[in-house]
C-alpha cells in the first residue's frame, strides 16, 4: 500500500485516507506518494481502446488499494467520467491535438478531479460519521468545480474562497448560486491571500474540532485523477513507447503535477511546457536558479492563473530532490539541470493571449479562450526556441471559451454557443459572504458557521 509523505519532511507519513482528510500535513507541507507505481507498456497499449473511466480505474488503483474496493473504485470513476473527453486534431499542423477537457458540468478541467474527491470523500464521511468542512481558495475554476462536485453531499460543507475583482461574471455565478451546504466568500484581495487564509486555518488548534480538509491542489486527492488524462491522451495520438511533447497552462502547477505523476509512472513525455501569464515567477526560477515570488499577484485575462507562488512547486521541488516550504524559501537546492531538461516554461502577456485567439481561430479555425490560449502562445514559442524534431503534442485547453463571452466576442466578432448549464445561471439568485484579508476574522467566519 501506498503511503505518502509531507515535503516539509517532518510529518509522519499517511495513509491516503489521512491525506484525503487532512489535505495539508501537520507541518505545513503537501503530501506527495512515497513511490510512483510503473503502468508498463502492456497496460498503456491497451487504453487506445478503452472509455476514460476504465483508464481512470486502471491508473488510480494503486493509489487507492487499501481503502476503496476495486469494484467501488470502477463504480466511483464511472460515476464521475460520464462526459465526452473530446481530443481534436488541429487543423493545418502535424500531429498537434486539442485536449478539451471543458465538458463536464462546470466547463473546466478541475471537474475531473472535483467530481472524483468528491465522492471518495462522501465515502470516508459515511463511514466515519464525522462532519467535514472542505475550505477552498479559488482564483477562478477550482471553486466552481468544488462546490458543484460536492454539492448537497451529506456529511461535508465547502466553505470557497475567492478574489472579489478577479474572477469572471460566469465563475463568479457558478459559485454563488449553489446555497445549500456551500458557503462562498469574496475576499478583497489576491488570490494569494485566500490561499494563505486556508493554510493558516489548517495549521490553528482552534479550528480542529471543524474537522477541516482541502479541495484545492494542496490535497493529492486533486492530483491523482489529474493524472489520468495524460495517459488518455497519449494513448490516443502516440504507441505506447513513443515520446510526446504536452503543454499544460500554469497557474497553481497541480495540473501540471498531474503530467509529472503521469511522467513518473511511466509515460514517456518528452518534454513538458508549462506556459504561465505575466505571474513568472517559475521561467525566471528555471532560467536564473533564484525563486521570487510575485507579490502582489498580477492580475491577467487568464484570472485562473493569477498566483503569484504557486503552492505545488513544493511537490515539483521534492521530485527533483530539493525541499521549498511553505512560504517559498528553498532550502535544499533541487537538481536544477534536469528540470531544464524536462521542462520549458515561458511567460505570456495579454496581448499575447489576445493575439493567439486571434491567430488560432483565423489559420486554424480552432477557438480558444484565454487559458488556453497562453497554452498555444507557450507552444509556438517552444517550438521557435526549440530544435528539437516534432513528437506528437497535446495542447491542453482548460476551460470553455464561453466563460469568457466577452473577450471572445471582442476578439473574433461572435459569442461561443453556451452549454446548457452556463445558460441556466443568469437566473438564478447569488448569496455571497465578503471579508477582508485578515486571519483573525476569518477564523470567527468559520466558528460562526453552523455544523454541517
Amino acid at each position: 500500500m501506498i503511503r505518502y509523505r509531507s515535503t516539509n519532511c517532518a510529518a509522519p507519513a499517511a495513509d491516503l485516507r489521512e491525506a484525503l482528510m487532512r489535505g495539508q500535513a501537520p507541518d505545513r507541507g503537501l503530501y506527495l506518494p512515497e513511490r510512483f507505481p510503473t503502468l508498463d507498456v502492456h497496460t498503456r497499449r491497451s487504453f487506445a481502446e478503452r472509455e476514460y473511466a476504465d483508464i481512470a480505474t486502471q491508473v488510480l488503483a494503486p493509489y487507492t488499494e487499501g481503502l476503496l474496493a476495486p469494484d467501488e473504485l470502477a463504480e466511483l470513476c464511472r460515476q464521475a467520467y460520464d462526459f465526452p473527453v473530446p481530443l481534436e486534431p488541429v487543423r493545418d499542423e502535424d500531429r498537434v491535438y486539442i485536449l478539451r477537457l471543458d465538458r463536464g458540468p462546470t466547463a473546466s478541467f478541475k471537474d475531473f478531479a472535483a467530481r472524483w474527491m468528491a465522492r471518495v470523500l462522501s465515502r470516508l464521511v459515511a463511514r466515519s460519521g464525522r462532519p467535514l468542512t472542505i475550505l477552498t481558495a479559488t482564483s477562478g475554476d477550482t471553486g466552481s468545480a468544488v462546490a458543484s462536485a460536492f454539492h448537497r453531499v451529506p456529511g461535508i460543507r465547502v466553505v470557497v474562497l475567492f478574489p472579489r475583482e478577479e474572477v469572471s461574471d460566469r465563475q463568479r455565478r457558478q459559485m454563488t448560486t449553489l446555497g445549500d451546504n456551500i458557503r462562498t466568500v469574496a475576499l478583497n484581495g489576491k488570490f494569494d491571500d485566500c490561499q494563505a487564509l486556508v493554510k493558516q486555518a489548517f495549521a490553528d488548534p482552534a479550528l480542529e474540532g471543524l474537522n477541516l480538509s482541502s479541495a484545492n491542489s494542496i490535497n493529492v486527492g486533486r492530483l491523482l485523477p489529474q493524472s489520468v488524462y495524460y495517459f488518455y491522451a497519449a494513448a490516443r495520438v502516440a504507441g505506447p513507447e513513443q515520446a510526446v511533447d504536452v503543454v499544460v497552462p500554469s497557474g497553481n502547477f497541480g495540473n501540471m503535477m498531474g503530467a509529472v505523476i503521469a511522467r513518473l509512472m511511466g509515460l514517456p513525455v518528452r518534454r513538458l511546457v508549462v506556459p504561465v501569464n505575466r505571474n513568472d515567477e517559475f521561467p525566471r526560477y528555471l532560467a536564473t536558479g533564484r525563486y521570487e515570488k510575485v507579490v502582489p499577484s498580477r492580475a491577467c485575462l487568464s484570472n485562473a492563473m493569477n498566483v503569484g507562488h504557486p503552492s505545488n512547486l513544493a511537490r515539483l521541488i521534492a521530485v527533483y530532490g530539493g525541499w521549498m516550504d511553505e512560504t517559498g524559501r528553498i532550502c535544499q537546492e533541487p537538481d536544477l539541470a534536469a528540470m531544464r531538461r524536462d521542462l520549458y516554461s515561458v511567460s505570456v502577456s495579454d496581448d499575447e493571449t489576445r493575439a493567439a485567439i486571434r491567430q488560432a481561430w483565423e489559420r486554424h479555425r480552432l477557438l480558444l479562450e484565454p487559458h488556453g490560449a497562453v497554452a498555444w502562445w507557450g507552444f509556438q514559442l517552444y517550438r521557435r526556441e526549440t530544435s528539437a524534431r516534432p513528437v506528437p503534442t497535446v495542447v491542453l485547453e482548460t476551460a470553455h471559451p464561453a466563460k469568457f463571452p466577452e473577450e471572445i466576442e471582442r476578439l473574433l466578432g461572435f459569442r461561443p454557443e453556451e452549454p446548457a448549464a452556463l445558460k441556466a445561471l443568469d437566473h438564478l439568485p447569488e448569496s455571497c459572504d465578503t471579508l477582508e484579508p485578515r486571519y483573525e476574522q476569518f477564523r470567527d467566519y468559520l466558528l460562526a458557521l453552523p455544523r454541517p
